[in-house]
């Protein structure tokens, strides 16, 4: 069964394929509306539980994921299951993080890698991907999702 967002609605980017992933703020209240399935929290240390499957990528904040191999996995994770349920990608404001992660599943959905910052930049927030280092993360990031080798 298939149960993904709503377009339009408040943090969600469509991806090339038609799937749909939101991203968000931890800061911020948790949207009106139907729960995530699966979360990735993309964060300096462990966030509180949720009633929902999640996983934490220890990312601190403006820097890249503490362990690469790890982060291609749980992205990978994400925009598999993004295809039949709600995934929502979060960071504390949304914006760096969050856009990072979203511009890798964009690259795993297609999108050339060089072109993935500009695409969530779109599609989901003008101001995603924060720094240099962020940028150049996804514009080394492995479009074919595989976890093995260097970290990017």
């Amino acid at each position: 069964m298939t149960v993904t967002w709503d377009e339009g609605a408040p943090g969600v980017m469509q991806l090339p394929s038609g799937r749909r992933v939101r991203g968000r703020a931890l800061s911020r209240p948790l949207p009106a509306g139907p729960e995530p399935a699966f979360a990735l929290h993309l964060l300096g240390k462990q966030p509180p539980q949720v009633p929902w499957d999640a996983r934490w990528l220890r990312w601190p904040d403006f820097r890249l994921p503490a362990d690469g191999r790890q982060a291609r996995a749980l992205l990978h994770e994400a925009w598999r299951r993004a295809a039949t349920e709600r995934v929502e990608l979060a960071c504390g404001g949304g914006r760096g993080r969050t856009g990072t992660a979203l511009a890798c599943l964009a690259v795993l959905d297609g999108v050339p890698a060089a072109e993935a910052v500009a695409y969530v930049r779109r599609h989901y927030d003008r101001r995603a991907v924060e720094t240099p280092w962020q940028k150049r993360y996804v514009r080394r990031f492995p479009a074919d999702g595989s976890v093995a080798g260097p970290r990017p």
